[in-house]
């Protein structure tokens, strides 16, 4: 009743529960007796299927329903190993040829065996094909006739279906096909090593204890951001990869290299769906097949259609050769007219031929005055470098101007300092005479008494007072240098300052763009002439 009701549901079949307990009233044993299920699976499931339904069955737990071509096994004995197999596969396959032949590809490389193309032909073409192709049941008698199947156990083919199964089906990217395609993951807290058994889907990676998938042992989300790189050897392990997530990275060592690289490539070509939006790979190229299809289909028709319009053609070319003698002095007339205008074209063709002549000449000449053009502006651009070059090297030269100015009130302050210096030695000098001035009133009043004892104590010190004198003296006429010094100083200063000035106006001169036939400056050292002696006369009087 549950597959009844689910083969209902699939096909789209309005559903009549009363009918399994009416076709099986007069049985106690129900389907599992010598009636069978398959008499009640075609009367009343299968009879009443359209082909609309049955050419894309939906999910993958369909069960096929072809009223064109079904299976018919009253009381016979359970399916051979091939049809049991191709009966997974029924769902996805189409009533197609090329989709058949795709399929028995699939299968042939799972089982490492080369698939005939002109066997695969041969086989096809003995087969009767609907209007559609090669029906699903057709297709399973083939696979049960032996020719396909010769030489390979139903083992190997069962493994092959059920991997092609779990590709096609399951939307299966990649799996361990042996024992030892184990491949050993680095835990993350205990940080060791485990063998698991990998399946890997667009969307996720898992992994289990064993290939019999009973128990699952965790899962790897896989999206755009992810990402998988090789590893180099280490702790032990060889052939390792990792997959990047956006919270964590996972550590995994394949047993030899084609394995690895086997990995690797699936879990790019997932993660290169999810970049892409797409949930299913094999969805994709079916859509693509199934267009590729209906384009061979549509251009299958156009050439019928063109065929019979060729037909038509034929016909009509018959019908109207005819006609054609009654065409010929037209035709005769109609090459005179056809000369009259060759020969009008011909003339066409030579006058605008002599055209084109002379708007070549013209274009020559336009080509020739814009390269003269384009050397007056290459000298206009020559001359502009070089008033770049001298304004250069004006500034080069105020800059210089302007270091001597520097230097200039440097030499100013020192010979300010030094008449400072010199003052305040003048002044202590005179603290000095001061005090032996007063020292002398001292000893004057003092030894008025002693007169004549002291009196060659007084010539010493009028000899001291002489000497201070003289050193007074001295002093002064340092200050009066030095205060020429000054002068001297702020005379190269006002110097240095009219120097710059006159630069400043020849740079603001030479800024002005040079016009046609505007004679150059003539910049001469006449400035830097009087600087000179200056300079010389400032070293002099520093020194």
């Amino acid at each position: 009743q549950v597959l009844s009701h689910n083969l209902y549901t699939v096909l789209r079949i309005p559903h009549d529960p009363v009918a399994l307990e009416e076709h099986f009233r007069d049985d106690d044993d129900g389907p599992v007796s010598s009636q069978g299920y398959m008499p009640y699976l075609n009367k009343y499931i299968l009879d009443k299927v359209s082909p609309a339904d049955t050419r894309e069955p939906r999910s993958a737990s369909s069960a096929p329903g072809d009223p064109m071509g079904r299976y018919r096994g009253d009381k016979g004995p359970a399916p051979p190993a091939g049809q049991r197999c191709g009966l997974r596969l029924c769902p996805w396959l189409s009533s197609l040829c090329p989709q058949v032949e795709y399929l028995l590809k699939k299968i042939c490389t799972a089982m490492n065996v080369e698939l005939n193309p002109c066997e695969l032909e041969d086989l096809l073409s003995q087969e009767p094909q609907g209007q559609g192709g090669l029906t699903v049941w057709q297709f399973l008698d083939v696979v049960n006739s032996g020719r396909f199947l010769r030489g390979i156990e139903p083992e190997a083919v069962s493994m092959a279906v059920e991997e092609v199964y779990q590709e096609v089906i399951e939307d299966v990217l990649k799996q361990a096909r042996s024992p030892r395609g184990y491949l050993w993951k680095k835990g993350q807290l205990r940080r060791n090593w485990s063998e698991r058994w990998f399946t890997l889907k667009p969307s996720v990676l898992s992994y289990y204890v064993s290939e019999d998938r009973k128990e699952k042992k965790g899962s790897i989300a896989l999206d755009k951001h992810c990402c998988v790189e090789v590893l180099p050897d280490r702790d032990g392990k060889r052939c390792m990869f990792c997959v990047k997530t956006s919270s964590r990275t996972y550590e995994m060592s394949a047993s030899d290299t084609r394995q690895r690289q086997e990995w690797t490539l699936a879990i790019q070509t997932a993660i290169r769906l999810q970049a892409e939006g797409k949930r299913s790979l094999h969805k994709d190229l079916k859509q693509k097949r199934r267009e590729l299809r209906e384009q061979r289909e549509q251009r299958r028709v156009a050439k019928e259609e063109e065929t019979q319009r060729l037909k038509q053609l034929q016909e009509e070319k018959e019908r109207k050769l005819q006609e054609l003698e009654l065409l010929k002095e037209a035709q005769r007339q109609a090459e005179v007219l056809l000369q009259e205008e060759e020969q009008r074209r011909r003339r066409q063709h030579e006058e605008m031929q002599r055209t084109l002549e002379i708007q070549l000449r013209e274009a020559e000449q336009a080509r020739a005055s814009m390269q003269a053009e384009m050397v007056l502006k290459e000298a206009e651009a020559e001359r502009q470098r070089k008033r770049i070059l001298e304004l250069e090297e004006m500034q080069q030269r105020l800059q210089e101007a302007l270091q001597q100015e520097v230097k200039a009130r440097q030499d100013e302050e020192a010979v300010r300092y030094a008449q400072a210096r010199l003052l305040a030695e003048e002044e202590e000098k005179l603290k000095q005479l001061m005090k032996l001035k007063e020292e002398q009133e001292e000893y004057i009043i003092r030894t008025q008494r002693e007169k004549q004892v002291l009196k060659q104590e007084m010539e010493n010190k009028n000899k001291c007072l002489e000497e201070a004198q003289k050193q007074l003296e001295e002093v002064r006429v340092n200050r009066q240098r030095v205060d020429q010094d000054v002068m001297a100083a702020q005379q190269k200063l006002r110097q240095a300052s009219t120097n710059v000035k006159h630069w400043n106006v020849q740079m603001n001169r030479l800024m002005h763009p040079i016009g046609p036939g505007e004679k150059r400056m003539n910049m001469s050292a006449g400035g830097f002439a009087g600087y000179q002696p200056l300079l010389s006369r400032g070293d002099s009087s520093l020194k």
